[in-house]
């Protein structure tokens, strides 16, 4: 075993190997075109350090052995070393979009960095964390906020599950009085009402069952009642291409409650009419005569 602790030897030896190596690739190569000897004349300016053709004079490249530790990691299908293949493992994961990493794992971490953060929230607020009562607390609280906006994990299809069926239909279809209970996004506090949805069918209907789930996807997130009310209109006319929808929110603010005003009997209510529940007057007075019934 030779070990080599003297800096200039290390370099004499380098230069060593890189000569050798150079030389026997120089004489392995016979060119056997005057393309070749063009290829031949360019492969010696390059060990050379200066590329003649179609580059400046005085350009200079560094050499494959300037910096052997700063190769990058073969590319797929290439023989790699069991360090390189850890490498490239390490790489790829990071790499990973949440899209791609199981709900489950996400959803632990997220935990665990909202549990931090309640924690953090109840030491600021003058209590002491690690009492009784409130140990367990943090935990909780992150676990309750993920459920409140789980809405953000779901999507229509997922909702909807191919529940859409070609009728010959076109009368008005209500289903009224669904209890609603989303999250304000501008003080982290619930506003809870009912929602009554309609809709006049084009030829298809949405199975019942499946108008409840269409509401908490967008509720179940930080919402403004107004944009709740129109993601839900809008959804739903994507999904059925009916002749119009009706979407009617009326609920209660806890901004408005707890805090602010405190209003206690205060109600917000909101409309979104899309298609003939916004052309048709006659449409829109038979929807809200139905929902107020």
């Amino acid at each position: 075993m030779l070990c080599i602790s003297d800096t200039a030897a290390s370099r004499q030896l380098s230069s060593v190997v890189t000569h050798s190596v150079l030389s026997r690739n120089s004489q392995s190569f016979q060119p056997s075109s005057s393309s070749d000897m063009e290829s031949t004349n360019t492969s010696h300016s390059l060990q050379n350090g200066t590329l003649q053709n179609g580059t400046a004079q005085g350009d200079h490249l560094p050499l494959i052995t300037d910096k052997l530790s700063d190769l990058s990691i073969p590319s797929k299908g290439e023989n790699l070393s069991k360090s390189q293949e850890d490498d490239r493992e390490s790489h790829d994961h990071e790499r990973v979009s949440k899209q791609n990493v199981p709900r489950k794992v996400v959803m632990t971490k997220e935990l665990s960095l909202m549990e931090s953060a309640y924690k953090d929230i109840i030491q600021h607020v003058g209590e002491d964390p690690n009492r009784q009562g409130l140990k367990k607390t943090p935990q909780r609280a992150a676990k309750a906020m993920l459920f409140f906006t789980k809405g953000y994990e779901q999507t229509i299809s997922d909702v909807l599950n191919d529940a859409i069926f070609d009728e010959d239909h076109d009368e008005m279809v209500v289903v009224k009085d669904i209890e609603m209970f989303s999250m304000c996004e501008h003080h982290l506090v619930p506003f809870i009402g009912k929602v009554s949805v309609g809709y006049l069918p084009n030829k298809r209907l949405l199975g019942l069952s499946k108008v409840c789930p269409h509401v908490e996807i967008f509720s179940r997130r930080l919402q403004v009642q107004e944009r709740l009310t129109k993601q839900i209109a809008v959804a739903l006319t994507e999904a059925i291409q009916p002749s119009g929808v009706g979407v009617v929110i009326e609920a209660t603010h806890m901004c408005m409650v707890m805090r602010g005003v405190q209003k206690l009997n205060s109600r917000t209510v909101t409309s979104c009419m899309l298609g003939v529940f916004r052309e048709d007057p006659k449409t829109r007075e038979e929807f809200l005569a139905l929902i107020r019934s």
